[in-house]
């Protein structure tokens, strides 16, 4: 249920009535209720909206400014009563004097979708304000523009980060032992070497238990280091972790799981975090992959090698056909890339890491002109304005 807080002239001509009805239109439109409360219920509220019903409310607003001007204000208008010109005045008046805010204008339909952009985008940045992610190892020797600043982060998002060493993953691999759940039953159970399965899950447990120890909500791995060390992968650790809601990202590539994190809080979804592999710009398509993609995105999976070492175990799954949302922002935030588009079917190439995605795009340019490093991160569903939402609050657009 949304909260909203009513303002309005005395002197204005809307009746209760007939604002009542505007909300019960919105209302209907987003499919929940929504609830008017009182100015003290609102400031409690990360995501409530101030409704601003008619012309000549300023006056009212300056009365309470003290009060709201370090709170973003989601300032909802109906195209009546001069609403929209009182929330523009508001607006400006707000940004003016420190204050922020957006306003939430259009057809129903419209209004609706703002709405639940902007309310999944608030829920998102609540609940990172406080949390951690963290690298096993240091970043992969290969990743040279993949840098990012945990000052910058844990300052914006208030989001902190852990440093583990590769010698305590070690220590924990070298338990050979891991807590069995529906994902490491499956896995098991395909037709794949058991014991080099097993070993996989080691991994996998070691990984659980240093998430645990530090309170991790997402954790990436300098995972090409055990191709020596315990000739196994973090492959299959990773996407179980990605399947239990711990994001989850190889190469120790800490933009990667920023991304993840940000975009796993907006959408709730399973994330697939993948190389760009191959571009067809005539025909609008793009080949992504990776092996670490997990189980609870695919139609169907089977078990394969590490691709570059042939060693290991690693996902080689298959996408059933939808829209999908791609995106990667910056290690330090200064900049974002979203996109929309739709998974095709993918004929598996060798050549390729074990998952491939094919993915109809309309736009190949900033892939070619402006890329944010190489990995980039794909959920199902078109996602992308609340990923704008999220990042027009981010910065208090």
């Amino acid at each position: 249920m949304t909260d909203y807080y009513r303002i309005r002239s005395p002197l204005s001509q809307i009746t209760e009535e007939r604002a009542d009805r505007f909300i019960a239109s919105i209302e209907q439109a987003v499919g929940e209720k929504m609830h008017l409360v009182s100015l003290d219920e609102y400031l409690d509220d990360d995501f409530a909206l101030l409704y601003v019903a008619s012309g000549g409310s300023e006056g009212y607003f300056l009365e309470i400014f003290d009060r709201l001007k370090d709170r973003h204000c989601f300032i909802l208008t109906s195209g009546e009563s001069n609403s929209l010109a009182a929330s523009m005045e508001i607006l400006s008046y707000l940004r003016k004097h420190g204050g922020s805010g957006v306003i939430l204008h259009g057809d129903t339909g419209e209004i609706a979708q703002q709405i639940r952009a902007f309310h999944s985008a608030q829920t998102a940045l609540s609940s990172l304000r406080g949390k951690k992610l963290g690298c096993i190892g240091k970043p992969s020797d290969w990743l040279i523009a993949s840098d990012y600043s945990p000052e910058t982060v844990l300052k914006k998002l208030g989001l902190g980060f852990a440093s583990v060493s590769m010698e305590e993953l070690m220590d924990e691999i070298a338990l050979d032992r891991y807590e069995e759940n529906e994902y490491t039953r499956l896995f098991l159970q395909q037709d794949f070497d058991p014991a080099e399965t097993r070993k996989a899950l080691a991994v996998y447990g070691a990984f659980v238990r240093l998430v645990k120890r530090y309170g991790l909500l997402g954790v990436s791995v300098r995972c090409f280091d055990l191709l020596d060390s315990v000739r196994s992968t973090g492959c299959l650790g990773l996407s179980i972790l990605n399947c239990l809601g711990v994001y989850a990202a190889c190469e120790g590539d800490m933009p990667s799981l920023l991304s993840m994190a940000i975009l796993g809080s907006i959408t709730n979804e399973p994330m697939f975090m993948c190389n760009p592999s191959r571009f067809d710009t005539k025909a609008g398509c793009a080949v992504f992959a990776h092996c670490t993609v997990p189980t609870s995105m695919l139609k169907s999976f089977c078990l394969n090698t590490h691709f570059e070492s042939g060693i290991g175990v690693a996902v080689q799954g298959e996408f059933a056909p939808e829209g999908c949302t791609l995106f990667k922002c910056e290690g330090d935030l200064s900049r974002h890339f979203v996109q929309e588009g739709s998974i095709l079917r993918t004929d598996f190439d060798e050549m390729l890491c074990r998952t491939q995605i094919k993915v109809k795009l309309d736009d190949f340019s900033y892939f070619l002109n402006r890329p944010i490093s190489n990995h980039h991160i794909i959920c199902r569903g078109h996602r992308a304005a609340e990923v704008e939402a999220f990042f027009r609050l981010l910065d208090r657009a």
